[in-house]
Order: structure tokens, then sequence, then C-alpha cells
């Protein structure tokens, strides 16, 4: 079976290098030159565990492929994957330029059946835009070539892509055709071999699915943090009420984690899209609009912290930041709350060092020299008036306290994360500082 997949972004290379890895021939289009002969050459442009030898080996032997022309391999396939960016304008909606773009294409060149799958994630009603745009095309060639479209959303976490995409908790296919339902299925069914768990839907329902578990996810965060933040003002202990919510089976344990904001490709952009679908079909997301409003402000509460342990004299101070990405195992730091705080740190007049494992690269990309990037995390401690632990790396999970009470100017630590234990801290005799406590 041979497929294609337009983008070689984190869903568009992951899905790639996975399908190849089952045997599939897969040929992944960009049109960014640069980037292609990078992926030609073995150069992974995007960071994900395992990623990088999933390319290799199937490039090597011949089942995954780079082109920037998608009419190199149309003829062949049997499948496009949609799998371009879809960023959001200014007033939050998604742009669908590029998923457009790739219909367009797709119209202009088919010559027999094949199926057009958007991978991205859409607002309902994107697949309803693409059929048409592909149905314009044939009409202008004057030709009558069959095709099918169909939704099939995206859940992969950052840092366990590989995993998420290999043994898939469910995979939707939205379609309105039984011919492109087998389709699906046959490509799939190397994925299902422990257990069927594909869930077939209409397409505006497969469209719906992708927003409305992210914006979950994302309620169930900013739920937590505003229950920790109220935690702290009547004496409770948020861990404590974290697990005894959990121990329902109603609610679960999962995403009840507070911390400093979540951040990434996906929550805010997602929110956001949403929030906007809704208003331009006459409702209000209420919910998801506080959902917003609390993230945005949470994404300062470290600063908060240390304005009020210094007593809001920070101008001249040194500080540390521990972690950049939005979250472990991955470089992104789009919508990172390292860079709120950041931000704030600078304005108030303090002088930044900062280390994280992976990010580096990417923070310096964004935020330029007007922070100090450290070699290690203990030299990012260095003489530094307080640490601030932003992203929950494995590394930073047990260091030296020892160590960092003579590296530190001041034994202060706020963390972000609620990653360290309070009583063996103050025994250190460092102030500590956590979410909810």
């Amino acid at each position: 079976m041979k497929i294609a997949i337009v983008g070689t972004g984190y869903v568009g290379l992951v899905s790639g290098a996975c399908f190849s890895e089952m045997g599939i021939d897969v040929t992944c289009v960009d049109v960014d030159k640069q980037k292609v002969e990078r992926l030609l050459h073995g150069e992974i442009p995007i960071y994900e565990p395992g990623l990088e030898d999933l390319v290799r080996r199937n490039t090597e032997a011949g089942r995954l492929h780079f082109t920037t022309d998608l009419r190199d391999c149309l003829d062949e396939v049997e499948v496009v994957f949609s799998a371009v960016g879809t960023p959001p304008d200014e007033d939050g909606s998604a742009d669908l330029k590029y998923v457009l773009a790739v219909a367009k294409t797709f119209g202009e060149n088919i010559r027999k059946y094949t199926i057009l799958v958007t991978k991205s994630t859409v607002p309902v009603g994107t697949a309803q835009k693409v059929k048409a745009v592909i149905a314009a095309e044939l009409e202008r060639r004057g030709e009558q070539v069959p095709f099918d479209v169909a939704s099939n959303p995206e859940f992969l976490k950052e840092g366990a892509a590989i995993n998420d995409f290999m043994t898939p908790d469910r995979v939707v296919v939205g379609t309105d055709s039984e011919r492109a339902q087998k389709m699906m299925a046959r490509l799939y069914k190397p994925f299902m071999l422990s257990g069927e768990r594909m869930i077939f839907t209409d397409i505006p329902s497969a469209e719906m699915i992708k927003y409305a578990a992210n914006s979950m996810l994302a309620t169930r965060i900013s739920f937590m943090n505003d229950i920790a933040n109220l935690c702290e003002k009547v004496g409770a202990d948020v861990d404590m009420v974290r697990k005894g919510i959990g121990a329902d089976t109603r609610i679960g344990r999962k995403f009840l984690y507070p911390g400093c904001g979540y951040g990434g490709s996906c929550f805010p952009k997602d929110v956001k899209a949403l929030i906007k679908t809704a208003e331009q079909n006459g409702c209000d997301m209420r919910v998801l609009k506080a959902v917003e409003e609390v993230n945005e402000r949470q994404k300062s509460i470290l600063f908060d912290k240390l304005v009020c342990h210094f007593e809001g004299k920070l101008s001249g101070r040194t500080v540390a930041m521990w972690g950049l990405s939005f979250k472990p195992e991955t470089d992104d730091m789009r919508e990172a709350p390292s860079l709120v705080l950041i931000d704030r740190l600078i304005e108030a007049g303090c002088r930044v060092k900062v280390y994280d494992p992976i990010a580096m690269t990417e923070c310096r990309r964004r935020v330029g020299e007007q922070v100090e990037y450290c070699n290690d995390m203990y030299e990012a401690a260095t003489d530094a008036d307080a640490l601030l632990l932003v992203t929950e790396w494995k590394q930073f999970r047990i260091p030296s306290w020892t160590t960092l009470s003579r590296l530190l100017r001041h034994r202060v630590v706020i963390d972000g994360r609620n990653i360290y234990d309070r009583t063996e801290l103050a025994s250190l005799g460092f102030s500590y500082y956590a979410i909810g406590k």
C-alpha cells in the first residue's frame, strides 16, 4: 500500500515514520526545500524521542521517501494525508490556507480514485470546503475523477508521540463513504492487532472530537490550577485534594496536576479555535473562555511568588530557571510559560540564567541574548538569588541540595511543578514555594 503525507512537521513526520515502520510505502511532501534536503540526509528538524532512528531505518529500507512536490507521487498512492499547519489568525480562528492549498493541488492532479484525509486539526466544516475546492478543480479540468475526503484527527502527545501512534487508545475516522472507510480500516489494521480501537463517525463529528478532547484536557488543567490557588488561601494541600478527587472513577487521575500553566502547539490554539467556531455559530463558550483566562494568569504565578518573597524588590537580582520547553521530552516552546516568565523577569530588572536539556537552541531563536544560557543546571544556579523550576525534566527531580545550598546566593526555590518535598527543603534551610501548598 502506498500513501503520501503532505507536511513534515510534528504530526506529518511522526505519522509517516510510523506508517512506514509497519511496511507501508510512504512519501512525505513539504514545500520547504531545505527541510526536505535535511531529511534526505537524515537530519530531523524536530526533537521527539526515537524519531531519528525510526526515520533513518525506514529511509534506508526504501519505505520512507521525501519530496517537495505532491505530483511526484500522486499517481501511485491510494491515500493522501494533509498534515499541514493551521496557525491561528489574529482573531483566534484556524487559518486554513495551507489545508485548502493541498486540496487545490489534489484536485488539479488526481487521475484515479484517491482519498484526501485531513489529519491537521481543523474547525468543523473544513471537509466541506476541501471537497468543494477539489470538485471545483475537477470541473475546471472538465474531468470526472472519483475521490473521497475523510477526517482523521491526531492524538499525539509530544515526547510520547511514537508510542501514541503505534499503540493508539483510539483512531477516529470521519467519512461518509463506505469505500473510504474500508480503505482506512485496511491502512490502520497493523495498529489494531491487540484490539479493535477504530471509531468511525460522520465527518463533522470527527472534526469536533479533536477540539473537544483538547479543550476538555485544558479545562481540567485550568480547573486544578484554580483549585490549587484556593488551597493556598485556605491552608489545604492540593496534592491531597488531587488524590481525593482522582480516586473517584467518574473523574480519574489524569490531567489533575496543577502547575504554572499549559502551553504547546495544541491546547492554546485549539481552545481559541473552538471559541471562535462557537462565536461564528452563535454560541458563547463561557467555560472555555474562563479556561483560557485562568491559564494566561497562571503563567505569571511563579513571578508573583518571587515578587512576594522579595517584597517587590527584584531589580538587580539574579534568577535561575530550570526548564524552558512547555513540557519535558520536547524542545517545543510555543505558548510556553517560560516565555511569559522571562519577559516578566527582564521587565522587573532581573538577570536571568537558564538551562534546559533540549530547548536552549529554540530559546535562543525566540528570546535572543536577553538571558544567559548555561551549560548545566548547576551553572544556572550559581550566584542566583532564587531558583525557579519551570519544566519537570527528569534530571531536575533529585538535585544535590547540598551543592545548591552552596551555589545559590539565597536558598529560595519556587517549584512550578510540585516535584520537590517541602519538609526536606525546610530542613536544609531553603525557602520553598510550590503550587497549591
